[in-house]
């Protein structure tokens, strides 16, 4: 095999394995903060021995320590927040909600960086409202309070997710390294013990029966670590293009995720509007900057 074919492989196995993230969600019988502390702290723990193993120094500075910190506090709301959504409206909608946040970043990259948008991107903003109109109906009055508060805690977890990436990516400015896999690894471990707090002010167990165990054990191993280091190491050698289409992966295997697994039904509105909004995930996310995943 080739080094770009090696590289397509990572890239789209990796957006699969993580496409799985709120179908482990789903599984467990926990809590939502309690599986988001075992995602992260799992996943955090297989990271450390990919750091040891690597002999990568964990030395950084104040400052970049300073905005790790705040990447750590957006992260751990955008799992409170996601993990809430995933269980009111299923692993689908919300997944696509929270993929949201090309558009946050997009506007963030206007205000903030001084980027000049796409044409593409302008277009895509209002066909991710109509898309997202066509799923949840345009009488939001008539609709569950439950899926109602599904669909406002998937906006959110795209807001919170939105301000990790910018931390993230403000904590890199003077990187040299590669991957940031410390950076990554410090914000997981970080987030663990802001849930670990969470989960024990709400008065939650985090105790685990078995079957949990695996179900979340491959949550943060498999779509936490592995997924995301296949990613980010496939990245420098795809085109955009290619970035977009795993970015677009990722919603789109959760949406099929739901209904194999959990047998949502989908009329023909959502179905269509879930495919306008991903197009419009798609058209956002071609943007000068990197294209993330959950």
């Amino acid at each position: 095999m080739s080094l770009a074919q090696n590289m397509h492989l990572r890239l789209f196995v990796g957006a699969a394995l993580i496409s799985l993230s709120p179908v482990w969600v789903r599984l467990v019988d926990v809590s939502p903060t309690t599986s988001g502390f075992y995602r992260v702290f799992f996943g955090g723990a297989a990271l450390a021995i990919y750091v040891l193993v690597t002999r990568r120094s964990l030395r950084l500075g104040r400052r970049v320590w300073s905005i790790l910190i705040a990447a750590a506090v957006f992260f751990s709301l955008d799992l409170w927040f996601w993990h809430r959504s995933i269980l009111y409206i299923g692993p689908g909608l919300s997944t696509l909600l929270a993929n949201f946040q090309v558009f946050i970043m997009m506007f963030a990259g206007i205000v903030f960086l001084k980027q000049k948008p796409h044409l593409a991107q302008l277009v895509a903003v209002p066909l991710a409202v109509l898309g997202l109109a066509l799923i949840v109906g345009l009488d939001w009055s008539t609709l569950p309070q439950d899926y109602r508060t599904g669909v406002v805690l998937g906006l959110l977890t795209a807001c919170a997710y939105a301000g990790y990436m910018l931390s993230l990516r403000a904590s890199r400015r003077d990187a040299t390294d590669r991957l940031p896999t410390r950076e990554v690894l410090i914000v997981s471990l970080l987030t663990a013990a802001a849930l670990g707090l969470s989960a024990m002010a709400e008065g939650q167990s985090l105790a685990l029966n078995a079957t949990d165990f695996g179900w979340l054990l491959g949550y943060g191993v498999l779509s936490h670590c592995i997924g995301w280091l296949l990613i980010a190491s496939s990245l420098p050698h795809v085109s955009t293009t290619e970035a977009g289409l795993a970015l677009l992966l990722q919603p789109t295997l959760s949406f099929f995720w739901d209904v194999l697994i959990f047998d949502r039904g989908m009329t023909g509105q959502e179905f269509l509007g879930a495919a306008i909004a991903l197009f419009a995930i798609f058209l956002g996310a071609r943007a000068p900057s990197k294209q993330n995943q959950r």
